[in-house]
């Protein structure tokens, strides 16, 4: 068996890299996600082979316990629930990471290197966890999705954490000052809660993401605790990954990580004009469908207000009944659409809507000047003219999705209200912009009614 467990954790760490690689292109995605669960699988048989597993019968009682958590959980949690659900698995994992971290240290009290990676470990793994399930909260409104800020917040958050270090460098010095284990562990529990408290709801896909690197880096540190090649390799990819993501998600809002961190982003505006003090224009659903109708180019931008009223799947039969009619329909891709990177694409791929009509932010932007018709559907921030016109913005400088340059914009909101930036949005003011006010799925569902009835009508004239 000991000759037959590296085997399983190289195979295992190929199905890792390849998953990632894959995962990079939306027509290869699904086979990513099938050699990423394969490779786990192998990673759990080749660890349950090594010989310091003692009691299978404990291990079978979590996994069936397991499973008979996740499984629901899988079926029955909504594709808009998708950011909520990545950020408890976080926890979940970055609190296991954590407790087997503080077996080790009560079973064999390590020193040196090993007590390094450990106290590491246990750091990320404890204020992961809290971080985590704050940030659950805030995505599921709970919590305030507003940041929470007070005088002095920095200095205090900062404070902990360097406390929580020094505790941790004072272990590994001594390891058998065993009483301030307790201390370190709640100092990090308290700064992962403190650490997402100050931060907004328009930055949280930026902390999902930074929040996976942080449990890779847990994970990863436990792999030198416990000597366990595949859990670094694994914990690398993932923290290395996560990192990258963070990265690519700021400059898409042109945010720095300290800025996402003691930022306050999100924050609601006082100055922010009244939405009732601005005329606007709004339209029908068939004054919607007839303008649609006439069109060459549709360029439809997808919001997170897509995603809670479920309208993924009227989109498709209105881009169907479109596109055979000669209309070009695409999607426009913002990288921090929705509450987590990748958000609209999957809610998209879920309604089997074709992978080359999504299209990334920079590909279409230039696009938007030859565009008939731009339709924006519970998006917010992310197509304001702001982050470019006004250098005061909370937003200013964040790339955004130039619909105002198409022909025609028609914004589908339930109502005047602002995005997650808190700011109102000029795009609605303009003369080229009409609102249609109401339930996405609904007014979705009403433009395809008009449209079938304009192709009915035009099929009993011919």
């Amino acid at each position: 068996m000991d000759a037959l467990f590296p085997a399983f954790y190289i195979l295992a760490a190929a199905g890792f890299i390849l998953a990632i690689k894959w995962m990079n292109s939306p027509a290869t995605a699904r086979r990513g996600v099938i050699v990423g669960e394969i490779g786990m699988l192998l990673a759990v048989v080749g660890t349950l082979l090594r010989f310091e597993v003692v009691n299978y019968e404990w291990i079978f009682i979590a996994f069936f316990v397991g499973s008979a958590i996740g499984v629901p959980i899988a079926y029955m949690m909504p594709m808009t629930a998708v950011p909520q659900r990545t950020a408890v698995s976080h926890a979940c994992g970055a609190l296991a990471s954590a407790l087997i971290g503080t077996a080790e240290y009560y079973r064999h009290t390590p020193s040196g290197f090993v007590m390094g990676a450990l106290v590491l470990e246990t750091l990320l793994g404890f204020l992961t966890c809290t971080a985590s399930l704050m940030a659950f909260g805030k995505l599921q409104e709970i919590l305030p999705t507003r940041p929470i800020t007070y005088k002095g917040q920095n200095f205090v958050n900062l404070g902990i954490l360097g406390l929580a270090v020094i505790i941790g460098i004072a272990l590994i010095i001594s390891p058998e000052r065993t009483w301030l284990y307790p201390i370190f562990a709640v100092l990090s529990l308290v700064f992962g809660v403190l650490l997402i408290v100050p931060i907004g709801g328009a930055d949280m896909p930026t902390v999902i993401a930074l929040l996976n690197s942080y449990a890779g880096l847990s994970a990863s540190a436990m792999g030198f605790a416990l000597d366990n090649k595949l859990l670094i390799v694994a914990g690398a990819l993932d923290g290395s990954s996560g990192f990258i993501l963070s990265v690519i998600m700021c400059r898409a809002m042109n945010r720095s990580f300290t800025n996402v961190l003691f930022g306050a982003f999100g924050t609601i505006q006082t100055s922010a004009a009244k939405t009732t003090e601005k005329p606007v224009r709004s339209a029908s659903p068939e004054e919607a469908a007839e303008i649609l109708d006439a069109a060459r180019s549709v360029v439809i931008i997808p919001g997170y207000g897509m995603a809670v009223a479920q309208a993924q799947h009227k989109l498709r039969e209105m881009h169907d009944i479109l596109t055979k009619r000669g209309v070009e329909v695409r999607f426009a891709i913002h990288p921090v659409a929705g509450r987590m990177p990748g958000h609209m694409n999957v809610l998209l791929a879920e309604a089997d809507i074709p992978y080359d009509k999504l299209v990334e932010m920079d590909e279409i932007n230039s696009d938007f000047a030859r565009t008939d018709v731009a339709l924006v559907i519970g998006a917010n921030d992310v197509v304001n003219p702001a982050a470019t016109n006004d250098k005061t913005s909370p937003i200013a400088g964040m790339p955004i999705l130039k619909a105002y340059e198409a022909h025609t914009v028609m914004v589908i909101k339930r109502s005047m209200s602002p995005g997650f930036a808190g700011i109102d949005n000029e795009l609605y003011y303009m003369d080229k912009t009409l609102m249609l006010f109401g339930d996405a799925k609904s007014f979705v569902g009403s433009i395809v009614k008009e449209l079938n009835a304009v192709g009915a009508a035009a099929a009993s004239a011919g």
